[in-house]
C-alpha cells in the first residue's frame, strides 16, 4: 500500500468550504489517469474515465468527499486567543489540549484550551464541556496575530500519520482514506463498460452539499459512495454495538441514518466480493449519513446506489484509525465493481 500517498492526503488541510489545498493535490495525482476532469462552481472535482460501450444512458458516479471536520475563526481576543465555530460534528470532550493549525496569511499553530480542572467547582467537574467553553491559544500578542489571522480563516487539526501495527492513525482518515481509495482505483481501472465519474466532493461534513449538486448535474444510473464507518470493536462494546470491526474486510453499506441502499447494489457488491474472495462485512449504521444519500436521490432520475465503507475507530475525534488490509480490500472491491456493472441483472 502506498502509505506515503495516504499520509500526504490525510495531512493536507481542507476544512468544509476551504478545500483548495487538498483539491489541488488531488488534481495533481489524477491528471495522468483520467480522460478529462473539471471543477464545478462549488469546488467538486469531477474526473471522467470513458466506458467501452459508449452508452450515454448508463453512467456510474463514485463519490469520496475531500473535506475534513474543522473550525473557522470567529473572533480574535486580547492575549492572542482565538474564538471559533465548528465545521462538522465534534465530540467536545476530545478537544481539550489539542494542537491545531490556523490557516491565515501564514499557517500558525495553536492549542485548544478551556478552564483548568484545578479552578472548577465540584459541579463543573461533572459536566461535559461545550464548544463555547473552548478557545485557541496561539502564544502571540493580539497585534501580531491580527497581521496573520482574520475572522473567517479555517482551522484544522495538527496531526501526522503514523503506522500502528497493521493500522494507520491520523487526523482526517474520515474521509481522506476514501480519497486515497478513489485515486488508487482511477489508477488501476482500465477497460470499463460505462462512463465513470470519479467525484471528489466538498462540504460533506456540513450536509452533503457538494454531492447534492453534482449528483443532480451528472444524473448517474449507478452510484457508489466511499466513506468511513464506525468500528466500535473496543473493550466494553457489545457485539451488536460494533457496527464493523478492523481487519475484517471492506464494509458494504445496507443503511445508515440518511439512506437505505438499493437492494440491487447491495447484492451486486456482495456477489462481486464473494466471487473474487474479497473479505467483507455488512454495515448498518443507526445514525449519521454519507454522500450515498445524495447519489441516490439528487439525480433527476434517481440512482441505484450503495456504498463501500472503511471500518474506522475513533471517528470524528482528533485521530482516527483504519486497517491497511481493509483499505486494500475496499480498493479491490471498487475496481471490480466498476468493471463488471454490465454483467449483473439489474432488473430483479
Amino acid at each position: 500500500m502506498n502509505v506515503a500517498l495516504l499520509k500526504k492526503i490525510c495531512e493536507t488541510a481542507g476544512a468544509p468550504g476551504y478545500e483548495k489545498e487538498i483539491r489541488n493535490f488531488i488534481i495533481e495525482n489524477i491528471k495522468p489517469h483520467v480522460d478529462e476532469f473539471r471543477i464545478d462552481n462549488l469546488g467538486n472535482v469531477i474526473a471522467l474515465k470513458k466506458g467501452t460501450k459508449n452508452d450515454p444512458e448508463k453512467k456510474v458516479m463514485v463519490a469520496a468527499h475531500m473535506d475534513e471536520i474543522g473550525f473557522v475563526v470567529t473572533h480574535l481576543e486580547d492575549g492572542g486567543f482565538v474564538r471559533f465555530h465548528t465545521l462538522g460534528g465534534f465530540d467536545t470532550k476530545t478537544l481539550t489540549a489539542q494542537r491545531v493549525n490556523i490557516h491565515g496569511k501564514e499557517t500558525i499553530p495553536g492549542v485548544m484550551g478551556t478552564k483548568p480542572i484545578h479552578v472548577m467547582d465540584p459541579e463543573e467537574r461533572t459536566k461535559m464541556p461545550k464548544v463555547k467553553d473552548y478557545f485557541i491559544d496561539t502564544g502571540m500578542e493580539k497585534e501580531d496575530l491580527e497581521k496573520l489571522v482574520k475572522v473567517g480563516d479555517p482551522i484544522t487539526w495538527e496531526r501526522e500519520l503514523v503506522e500502528m501495527g497493521e493500522c494507520v492513525n491520523c487526523k482526517s482518515i474520515d474521509n481522506r482514506v476514501s480519497v486515497f481509495i478513489l485515486i488508487e482505483a482511477l489508477k488501476r481501472t482500465d477497460k470499463i463498460p460505462y462512463d465513470m465519474y470519479g467525484v471528489f466532493t466538498v462540504q460533506e461534513e456540513v450536509g452533503l452539499r457538494g454531492a447534492n449538486v453534482i449528483a443532480h448535474s451528472i444524473n448517474p444510473t449507478f452510484g457508489i459512495a466511499l466513506d468511513t464507518t464506525i468500528a466500535y470493536d473496543v473493550p466494553g462494546a457489545a457485539n451488536h454495538e460494533k457496527i464493523t470491526q478492523l481487519g475484517k474486510g471492506a464494509a458494504i453499506k445496507i443503511l445508515d441514518g440518511s439512506v437505505i441502499c438499493d437492494y440491487r447494489m447491495v447484492e451486486y457488491l456482495k456477489q462481486t466480493a464473494n466471487k473474487n474472495k474479497i473479505e467483507w462485512q455488512p454495515e448498518i449504521l443507526p445514525a449519521g449519513g454519507t454522500d450515498t444519500a445524495a447519489l441516490q436521490r439528487m439525480g433527476k432520475d434517481g440512482a441505484i446506489s450503495g456504498a463501500i465503507s472503511v471500518p474506522t475507530r475513533h471517528l470524528h475525534q482528533v485521530i482516527e484509525m483504519a486497517h491497511k488490509e481493509d483499505i486494500d480490500k475496499c480498493i479491490n472491491l471498487l475496481v471490480l465493481a466498476i468493471g463488471n456493472l454490465d454483467i449483473f441483472d439489474w432488473s430483479h
